[in-house]
């Protein structure tokens, strides 16, 4: 079966990663759900050769296409909040093809939040929108690079609700998700690192309850089921080398607590990874690049990676 290759924000980089990936023989078959003129007029700025087909292809310069047509003209490089239902409508019919075993999953490119958000679509990101697709009542963001992988309890949420979103539930089943799919990397009993969510994890109180209240009774509960749980870790020191020794994953309580670190380590090069959900989805780790499309001048290094990634997950699926 084909991988769903959902080609994100059109006025972005995610057709030229398409179009770049299609230049080469290669042995995957990757389906790219995306506007054809997109494709053609990209391909035309970028001064390479494409033949669009909608039958499975693998040979230089062809490109196996789900066609979708924009509301509007694309601007490269030029966001247009009418063309934000198309963003939507591409993940949709991906997953689509997916649940229907029309497709082994989805690697996805990127999309402009902010832009969909303003079409009046409430809308906070991929991971959410594919929960809310399959009816899958929790998903867990992981990011990996070939050093370190963190995931988060929390994603796309404003400072502010952190603490009020991360429950004893809510955190229970965050770390039941990813000490099952980890077996997807050929782990089948993960060493997780937990963070805390206060400097100093809380200091006994001093810097916050939620330590106390919420993260250690969760970590205690869950080791007595014998789970595999450190912390709660200050995550000032939590991704130092003594504490990520014979670590598989960390567990970071938001976004910006996790996600700095592992970019600054290997920022092209980590993918985006969704536990939890009835298929593989993987992803580029960057954003649409607006200022880069059309130019040529992008990195595949994320995609390749999130490519990777997807490869290594679907075989371990399949023999699990």
């Amino acid at each position: 079966m084909p991988i769903a290759f959902t080609s994100g924000e059109p006025s972005g980089i995610g057709p030229d990663i398409a179009l770049i990936h299609a230049q080469r023989d290669r042995k995957e078959s990757l389906l790219v759900y995306c506007d054809p003129d997109v494709l053609i007029n990209r391909a035309k700025q970028l001064n390479l050769p494409i033949k669009l087909k909608e039958q499975e292809t693998t040979k230089a310069s062809e490109l196996y296409i789900f066609p979708i047509k924009t509301a509007t003209k694309v601007e490269t490089g030029v966001l247009n909040t009418k063309n934000a239902n198309y963003v939507l409508e591409i993940i949709k019919k991906a997953t689509d093809d997916c649940l229907n075993k029309n497709c082994s999953g989805i690697l996805t490119g990127p999309i402009n939040k902010a832009v969909i958000s303003q079409s009046g679509v409430k809308f906070s990101g991929h991971t959410e929108y594919f929960a809310e697709l399959t009816r899958t009542p929790k998903t867990v963001m992981l990011l990996a690079t070939n050093q370190l992988k963190v995931a988060l309890a929390t994603t796309h949420l404003a400072l502010k609700d952190v603490s009020k979103n991360i429950t004893q539930e809510s955190l229970t089943s965050v770390i039941t998700i990813i000490n099952n799919d980890l077996k997807y990397f050929g782990i089948t009993k993960p060493k997780i690192l937990v963070c805390g969510l206060n400097p100093h994890a809380g200091e006994n109180g001093y810097l916050g309850n939620e330590e106390i209240e919420t993260i250690s009774p969760v970590i205690n509960k869950l080791n007595k089921l014998d789970f595999n749980l450190i912390g709660p870790v200050p995550a000032d020191t939590a991704f130092t080398p003594d504490s990520l020794e014979n670590i598989d994953v960390v567990l970071a309580m938001y976004h910006d607590q996790g996600l700095p670190v592992l970019k600054a380590k290997g920022f092209k090069n980590a993918a985006n990874i969704t536990l939890g959900l009835p298929f593989i989805r993987t992803s580029v780790d960057h954003g649409t690049a607006l200022d880069l499309a059309g130019s040529g001048n992008i990195s595949l290094g994320s995609f390749n990676t999130a490519l990777s990634y997807f490869k290594k997950l679907t075989n371990n699926a399949s023999s699990t």
